[in-house]
């Protein structure tokens, strides 16, 4: 642990100010834990049986919350053992980094990184795929939900820290980079973020952008006068993205 805070803290030396980035549908239009998902599914077909774990438990979504269902959906890699694990994030992350992703916003990154600042990719995904994403992209640091497994994936695994969302990546940063917040506010700082669940994160930065806002998340942006960026999308409505979503969540989405 000492040498992982080190590596960390080597990259902040000499860094002014910090930008935040959400992952899914912030820098990429779609969910990559779904888009994993399927990735796997394609190469080992019979893993499909997932869904006989996996649909069930789809009833209890409301009892056992977004964390809970994030366990039961990961049965997808159930008895896998971590080198092929490995494998497949590698071949995952070269297929669709950045060939997925929005330009607009990976230009915004390199921006951020332009003026100095340590670039932060935070995500609720799994972070066995989130930090080779981040990294990949040339992130300073990358964090993701972390999912406890041995050298074999078992049945709901474990995540460390829990899900890796709203105000647990606020706790992420203290615990991890020492960054606190001075007078409720990062100096120097920028946030972008698609999402409301995200608001701990944005009330701390100085810039805020949201990617494509939505309901009680657009006005808010429009209040609080944040810039808006809206990237062209893949998809033409949220009826085809339901129904792209629910191809990956089979395996059955081209690759």
């Amino acid at each position: 642990m000492q040498g992982t805070l080190a590596a960390l803290m080597s990259k902040m030396d000499g860094k002014q100010g910090v930008a935040l980035f959400d992952l899914d549908q912030t820098l990429v239009p779609w969910d990559t834990q779904l888009l994993f998902c399927n990735w796997v599914l394609k190469h080992e077909g019979m893993r499909r049986l997932y869904l006989l774990v996996f649909l069930p438990f789809l009833p209890l979504v409301y009892v056992l919350g977004g964390e809970g269902m994030k366990r039961v959906f990961l049965s997808f890699l159930l008895g896998m053992k971590r080198e092929r694990v490995e494998e497949l994030v590698g071949s995952f992350v070269e297929r669709y980094v950045p060939a997925e992703f929005y330009g607009e916003l990976l230009e915004e990154v390199a921006k951020e990184k332009a003026k100095g600042r340590l670039t932060v990719l935070t995500s609720a995904s799994p972070e066995i795929y989130a930090r080779p994403i981040g990294e990949a992209l040339g992130f300073d640091v990358s964090f993701g939900t972390r999912v406890e497994y041995g050298e074999v994936v078992g049945l709901f695994p474990d995540f460390t820290r829990g899900n890796n969302k709203g105000a647990a990546k606020v706790a992420r940063f203290e615990e991890e980079l020492g960054l606190v917040p001075e007078g409720g506010k990062f100096a120097n700082s920028a946030g972008y973020s698609d999402s409301k669940a995200d608001l701990p994160i944005l009330e701390l930065c100085e810039e805020v952008t949201a990617v494509h806002p939505e309901g009680m998340y657009a006005e808010l942006a429009e209040k609080r006068g944040w810039r808006v960026m809206t990237p062209p999308r893949p998809w033409k409505d949220r009826r085809a993205f339901g129904i792209a979503a629910m191809r990956m969540m089979f395996g059955l989405w081209p690759i």
